[in-house]
């Protein structure tokens, strides 16, 4: 069920503290850390502490945390001092979009040109 945590996510396993992982940054609503494969010398994840596979339907399911995730991709931004020179929020949805974890997720990418289209 969407929002209950699913046994078998590995974001959800990070949330419940069950599995390791570099914490930068927590809130009631949500959890951020670092991206285990970086692709920028900032990549940090936040995510929410609910289960929703993806923006979509953590935006409808849960609108205020939709809202809380994007205001932590910021805070993360300005934490990792990289909202002067530029960041990226980025919210892949599906497998053929690059997502691998089907918990909702914002990468946080900073600290080079991040040239777009992305590649």
């Amino acid at each position: 069920m969407a929002g209950e945590p699913q046994s078998d996510c590995l974001f959800c396993k990070i949330v419940a503290g069950e599995v390791p992982a570099t914490i930068v940054r927590e809130t009631e609503t949500t959890v951020a850390f670092r991206d285990i494969n970086p692709q920028a010398p900032t990549h940090v994840l936040v995510i929410p502490r609910v289960h929703y596979p993806d923006a979509a339907s953590l935006a409808v399911g849960a609108p205020t945390v939709a809202a809380d995730l994007l205001r932590e991709a910021g805070e993360v931004a300005a934490q990792e001092k990289t909202d002067a020179g530029g960041y990226r929020i980025v919210l892949n949805t599906g497998a053929g979009a690059g997502q691998t974890v089907f918990h909702v997720h914002a990468h946080v990418l900073g600290g080079r040109g991040l040239n777009w289209p992305p590649g």
